[in-house]
């Protein structure tokens, strides 16, 4: 069994490591960050994970960590203005000249964001080594018990279609796609409480 908890500081190097390997092959990421591009999704990833622990999200990860996932509770999956301007250094540094595209990207994700109240599943991914032995898995269950206890729907967009099955076996739906610009598909799912 894997006893996830919320990360601390120094776990946000080893799971920013993690999830760059996890993402490595990931269409979005390589849209948005290019090829060979494991050092500026490592940037990414810490970057991310301190801005989820410090507005308010969750940041899921276990001992040794094989994995980590990201979670905005309801009405706060917007990234905020202030957020985009302190990441920006780091993002011109790592993506440079598709960022015009990678705005639009992130216009048309917002757009498609469900407006009722959810938790947003923005990142879960597992280290390749570790994939297949429960850790998305257990990634997943305390946020998803927590939206049946209260009642509250959850949200994801899958980068992968092949990653569309696992989301399904925990009762997600596909509702749409996305097509990014000049790039590759994004499919939101939806999960009602259960």
């Amino acid at each position: 069994m894997i006893d996830t908890r919320p990360a601390q500081g120094g776990d946000i190097d080893p799971l920013a490591a993690a999830l760059a390997r996890a993402f490595h092959d990931d269409p979005a990421m390589t849209w948005l960050f290019g090829e060979r591009s494991d050092p500026r999704l490592r940037r990414y990833f810490g970057s991310e994970a301190r801005r989820h622990s410090r507005d308010g999200g969750t940041v899921l990860t276990a001992d040794g960590h094989p994995g980590a996932a990201f979670w905005e509770p309801p009405d706060n999956w917007r990234t905020p203005w202030s957020e985009v301007l302190r990441a920006a250094p780091m993002m011109l540094q790592s993506i440079g000249p598709r960022i015009p595209r990678a705005l639009k990207g992130l216009s048309m994700m917002e757009r498609a964001h469900p407006r009722e109240p959810h938790w947003y599943l923005s990142v879960l991914g597992t280290d390749p080594p570790q994939q297949g032995k429960g850790v998305g898995a257990a990634l997943l269950e305390p946020i998803l018990d927590r939206c049946d206890n209260e009642g509250l729907g959850a949200y994801l967009e899958s980068s992968k279609e092949a990653n569309i099955p696992f989301y399904q076996r925990f009762g997600f739906t596909v509702t749409g796609q996305i097509d990014l610009p000049d790039g590759p598909a994004l499919w939101p799912m939806w999960r009602d409480p259960r």
